[in-house]
């Protein structure tokens, strides 16, 4: 089973059980998935290769809630990226409660089913065999077919139509393992793993694992779905998100890299720590700053992991610390960390960091500490006068956190400048570590 589910209680108790969609490429693992999940989660395109990781979704039916995991085609006898594709297909049967084995109907029995049949044997994991595309009766035919793959009877469905899916659905809740139940825990902090492609982000997550839970590979955007993971670090539970690298603005990608994209900016959304990964191994780019800047804009927490520092030479250190003094100027308050994931170096590091980012997007400001606070900074330093009015502050309050948001009340306009000042000095005062702030003004007559 799973390390990561099972230890948020210290056992198999209070896990979600997890059932793992299997099968060769292009048979609709991804399309099923996202029939039985009722959104579209899993990214789909009309030719085989496209799931790579084996990517973790929770689902939920007539009351019950269990993970579903989608895989990347499974075959024999590959080499480099398809066979770690294949052996993370593997890893799933084996941390699974039920593995539904997806198989062609329109194809019939293949040699590669019966090869990954002989492998789920060995696991003696529960398998249902699933014939998909059934659009028709006349497609119904060929069901029968797949009695020779010896799995018992063939559950017909459409998975691009939905035909036969609420039936799956009832059939996979009777399978599944009564005694576990939901864990009722605290739900644990989401990070979310950004960056460019191939800068380090699977690899990690893999460091922080202690294991090899996402596909890593030379090969740019290995990666292409968002990779859930409930991982016990530096003390604690915590759910990482590895996304896939963003190369292009989302109007210039297509295809997979559209939906990739599109997935990344989905699993921000639900994160409340963000941690950007660059490869200070090479200059940063204006790609590296457009994602910086998505960060801060979805208001999350940052932390900055400067990978691959083992690849960084005494040269290159000082044009790197040229290059964030120019940079990343704008994010000053986030904290950077110099890790380098294949060796697990500082790797302890990024725990306290993100805990310290976590607090500051928390921090509240009592409203009369804030106000007794303006009315110090303003007599020192009075806002600029502006067409020949100088505005008065009234007085301010923090309606929100997560990310700290501040209301000032004037009389009159406020310059940016003098805002960016007023959130240099809140820092400095309150601390707000790793988060953005925002300051609006509401001007009142």
């Amino acid at each position: 089973m799973d390390e990561s589910l099972n230890d948020v209680n210290g056992n198999d108790q209070g896990r979600l059980p997890i059932v793992a969609l299997i099968g060769r490429p292009n048979v609709g693992k991804s399309t099923l998935v996202n029939r039985l999940l009722g959104r579209r989660e899993a990214i789909i395109e009309d030719r085989p290769g496209v799931t790579r990781d084996r990517v973790r979704y929770e689902a939920e039916w007539a009351g019950r809630s269990f993970a579903l995991i989608d895989t990347g085609g499974w075959e024999p006898d590959l080499t480099g990226l398809g066979l770690k594709v294949a052996q993370s297909a593997e890893m799933a049967i084996e941390e699974a409660d039920l593995v539904l084995m997806v198989v062609d109907a329109t194809v019939g029995a293949m040699e590669e089913e019966m090869a990954l049949i002989s492998h789920i044997r060995k696991t003696h994991t529960p398998v249902l065999l699933i014939a998909n595309k059934v659009d028709n009766a006349e497609t119904e035919l060929l069901v029968h077919d797949l009695w020779q793959l010896g799995l018992g009877e063939p559950f017909p469905v459409s998975a691009l139509h939905g035909r036969g899916s609420g039936d799956l659905l009832d059939r996979v809740i009777d399978m599944l393992p009564k005694e576990i139940l939901k864990s009722e825990v605290d739900a644990p902090r989401r990070v979310v793993l950004v960056g460019r492609p191939n800068v380090g982000k699977s690899s990690l997550l893999n460091a922080i694992a202690g294991t090899e839970r996402a596909l890593v590979d030379s090969v740019a955007g290995t990666t292409r779905d968002p990779i859930d993971e409930e991982l016990e670090f530096g003390g604690e539970i915590w759910r990482f998100i590895d996304t896939a690298g963003i190369r292009k603005h989302a109007n210039q990608a297509s295809g997979t890299e559209y939906y990739a994209m599109l997935r990344t900016e989905a699993a921000l959304e639900r994160a409340e720590v963000a941690i950007l990964v660059i490869d200070a191994a090479e200059p940063i780019t204006d790609q590296d700053l457009r994602i910086m800047n998505m960060v801060v804009e979805s208001g999350r927490a940052l932390v900055i992991a400067m990978n691959k520092w083992d690849l960084v030479d005494e040269d290159r250190r000082e044009a790197l610390e040229r290059e964030k003094d120019k940079e990343l100027d704008q994010v000053e308050w986030a904290e950077r960390i110099n890790v380098a994931a294949l060796t697990g170096w500082h790797r302890d590091r990024l725990a306290p960091a993100l805990r310290r980012a976590l607090n500051g997007w928390e921090t509240r400001v009592p409203t009369s500490k804030l106000n007794a606070f303006l009315g110090t900074l303003i007599g020192a330093t009075p806002p600029p006068v502006r067409g020949g009015k100088q505005p008065k502050i009234l007085f301010a309050t923090q309606p929100s956190t997560a990310p700290p948001r501040f209301l000032i009340f004037t009389t009159g306009f406020l310059e940016p400048s003098y805002r960016r000042f007023i959130e240099r000095r809140l820092r400095e005062e309150f601390g707000f570590a790793g988060a953005p702030v925002e300051v609006s003004v509401r001007v009142r007559t």
